[in-house]
């Protein structure tokens, strides 16, 4: 078993950004705000040649009996719970406060080897600053410099030497492993995203809280669900650029356009109450320009009568036209109903994106096109389309080869998009048809020819010029 490194502390210690420090990467949302951290965050890290997880956790208050900060709390101690050894922060510059007598109370009572760091540190005498964290009586406290890197090697190191990791098998690692679709889950504030990752989860894994903006950051977590395996990207909520004012909720959204690209198949979640807002179909613009799979979960739909159903689609029809690619399905998060279906058009949506379309048989689809219904005429030329061949996938591309290809027209486009969309059952996945003008195989020959003429004509004239002057030259000797 890979042992796990869980991260405990007050708000605003330093543990997002020694989380990135482990992992070498900047997974975890880090700012000078206390409270940004909300869900469990989980990491990879190697130290030498031992693999290790290790887990971020948000503002340890575990005190609070109302609002968010009791989710929070409640998802340290479920964190706390799963761990093998925990690295408790506290803050040196600040120095000891209350909360972090409380919070090392309650890590005492977890059972679960306990290493604490005094992190910010960097500059200052480490004896001085550790001595007043001796009273949590914690053992010798460590100092270090999460933002720095000094002294994390040795905090590691200290917290893994009790277990026996497993090494990295490269050989395995070198084995070609099932594809696992990653699916992010997207949409407005308090639409019921992270509501519908924990029914999914069949958990509270995320903190799904009655308040706009609840999920701060993009979490990946692994699924397993009717014997498949998933990735899903629970992400912040997009609001309108204009009401984005905090510069936290700006990365919040820089987070969840980097989870998009980094999906297969994306989630579009939307409020069967609110209806379907323009924001919604901004999103949905960003994802088919980003070339993903989507599927449509209209949430909430268990609190709608016939008449706002009916309602409610006919504002799909009309503002979400765009998506007649993606299938919608109409769920509740909150009651975990029409989720089996919506995983099935999730299994359809990343088989499509990342199907494998021979060229002889889009060679055959093309031709019968042309066949049905030939390009139009541009500029007094007709392009001719000769053969077609996949030059990608997520979103799968088509390039025709032809010559004439810059006067096809857009409706043509459409209409060839159509016919392969159907011939290869491609569902839930935009497609790309790009056009790669022929080369003349004669053009160099033409050019040479002109080349060759216009200097043969040059010899010409100048030898006509030099036997003009000659003969003026003769006959003015004769007179």
């Amino acid at each position: 078993m890979i042992p796990t490194l869980v991260l405990v502390g007050r708000p605003n210690v330093g543990k997002s950004t020694l989380f990135n420090r482990l992992t070498k990467t900047r997974d975890a949302l880090v700012a000078d705000l206390p409270g940004l951290t909300r869900d469990r965050h989980y990491g990879r890290g190697v130290i030498g040649d031992f693999p290790y997880l290790v887990v971020d956790t948000g503002g340890f208050e575990p005190l609070a009996d109302t609002g968010i900060l009791v989710e929070m709390a409640r998802q340290t101690l479920l964190a706390i719970d799963e761990a093998d050894a925990i690295i408790f922060l506290v803050d040196g510059r600040q120095g000891l406060a209350p909360q972090d007598k409380v919070i090392a109370e309650r890590l005492r009572r977890s059972g679960r080897p306990v290493f604490l760091a005094v992190n910010k540190t960097e500059g200052m005498n480490r004896a001085v600053v550790t001595a007043e964290f001796h009273e949590l009586a914690l053992g010798d406290p460590l100092s270090i410099s999460s933002a720095h890197g000094e002294g994390v090697r040795d905090l590691v190191n200290l917290a893994l030497e009790d277990f026996a990791p497993e090494p990295i098998d490269e050989a395995a690692l070198n084995q070609n492993t099932p594809r696992i679709p990653k699916v992010a889950i997207v949409g407005r504030p308090n639409v019921g995203k992270s509501t519908l990752v924990n029914a999914l989860l069949g958990e509270q894994r995320v903190i799904a809280f009655d308040e706009p903006g609840t999920t701060r950051d993009s979490i990946y977590i692994e699924l397993e669900r009717n014997g498949k395996n998933y990735t899903l990207i629970d992400t912040a909520g997009v609001r309108k650029r204009g009401k984005i004012f905090e510069a936290v909720e700006k990365f919040s959204v820089i987070k969840t356009m980097q989870a998009i690209d980094d999906a297969n198949v994306v989630i579009l979640v939307v409020d069967a109450q609110d209806g379907i807002t323009e924001q919604e179909a901004h999103i949905a613009a960003f994802i088919l320009d980003s070339g993903r799979a989507l599927v449509v979960g209209v949430n909430k739909w268990d609190g709608l009568d016939t008449d706002q159903r009916e309602w409610i689609k006919r504002e799909i029809d009309r503002k979400l036209q765009f998506l007649d690619f993606a299938k919608f399905h109409y769920i509740s998060a909150l009651k975990a109903t029409g989720l089996n279906e919506l995983l099935r058009s999730v299994d359809d949506a990343y088989k499509s994106a990342m199907a494998d379309l021979s060229t002889p048989r889009l060679t055959r689809v093309l031709e019968e096109a042309i066949q049905q219904h030939q390009p139009p005429i541009s500029k007094g030329i007709r392009p001719k389309l000769r053969y077609a061949h996949q030059g990608g996938m997520n979103p799968p591309i088509i390039v025709i080869h032809g010559n004439h290809v810059d006067g096809v027209k857009q409706a043509y486009v459409r209409f060839l998009e159509g016919v392969f969309r159907k011939a290869f059952e491609l569902s839930g996945t935009p497609l790309r048809v790009q056009f790669n003008q022929g080369k003349n195989p004669f053009a160099e020959t033409e050019t040479r020819k002109k080349g060759e003429g216009i200097v043969s004509m040059r010899r010409r004239k100048t030898a006509r010029r030099v036997e003009l002057k000659e003969r003026k030259e003769k006959e003015d000797k004769n007179r």
